[in-house]
């Protein structure tokens, strides 16, 4: 199998991560159209939950090309 155990428990933690980066870029939704949200500019979703969506993908990047095998062979 090309994904060990290990890195499949990695993957499962990263797409977890992802899945907490997109709960963080959501909401904001305002009732009236006709007035302007700042909220969506907030410094959550412009920068943290990015940041915690780019460290999932790099989770999940890690489980799949790292090698996690005890053994000295790659």
């Amino acid at each position: 199998m090309a994904v060990t155990p290990r890195g499949l428990k990695f993957m499962i933690v990263g797409v977890a991560v992802l899945i907490f980066g997109y709960v963080l870029l959501s909401g904001g939704g305002m009732q009236d159209p006709e007035v302007f949200n700042y909220d969506m500019f907030s410094w959550r979703r412009m920068v943290l939950a990015p940041v915690v969506m780019l460290a999932g993908l790099a989770i999940v990047a890690v489980a799949i090309l790292g090698g996690f095998e005890k053994s000295g062979k790659r």
